[in-house]
């Protein structure tokens, strides 16, 4: 199996795969024999690992058509949603910004901005909802505290379902 490895002052061996490659962090002067021995003690993991990385990084790769398509159905149904939802929650918001977001499906600032990434477009609608009104509880609770869940929970009693579909419909 091939990887990189990288010496560096640390006081152990770390595994990483990034891109679909492993790369090994190891502390200056561990043998190269037994940086093949943890590498092969984890041969499954990493083989998993890489196969997932790879599968993911194609599921992202995101034509300029589909993404034209994934923004102009944002900007059409997310501010419809977002104002339902703040309606039935009795809340006000500043404005919706849609954006290419990659690592967050959506955010909101203390000013009351949410931001939307196109990419919560490729989710089911149980899960789009989910996110709009877990943005919108920010607007009263700016951390993810048992209050901040007790506001999703009222809305969504099955919040946590919704928030599963949204970890597979991104994976």
């Amino acid at each position: 199996m091939e990887y990189e490895v990288i010496y560096s002052k640390r006081k152990t061996v770390s595994l990483v795969i990034k891109a679909g490659r492993l790369v090994v962090r190891a502390p200056i002067g561990t043998s190269r024999r037994k940086i093949n021995e943890l590498v092969e003690g984890h041969r499954n993991w990493i083989e998993k690992g890489i196969v997932k990385t790879i599968a993911r990084a194609e599921k992202e790769e995101i034509s300029p058509e589909e993404e034209k398509l994934l923004r102009k159905s944002a900007r059409a149904i997310l501010p419809v949603k977002t104002q339902y939802y703040a309606e039935k929650m009795g809340l006000k918001y500043s404005r919706i910004t849609i954006t290419g977001a990659k690592t967050r499906f959506g955010s909101c600032s203390s000013k009351g901005n949410i931001s939307y990434s196109f990419r919560l477009m490729r989710c089911p609608e149980a899960a789009i909802d989910y996110v709009v009104v877990h943005e919108l509880a920010h607007l009263l609770e700016m951390n993810h505290s048992d209050r901040f869940w007790r506001i999703v929970a009222s809305v969504f009693p099955d919040y946590k379902e919704r928030r599963r579909l949204l970890k597979k419909g991104s994976e």
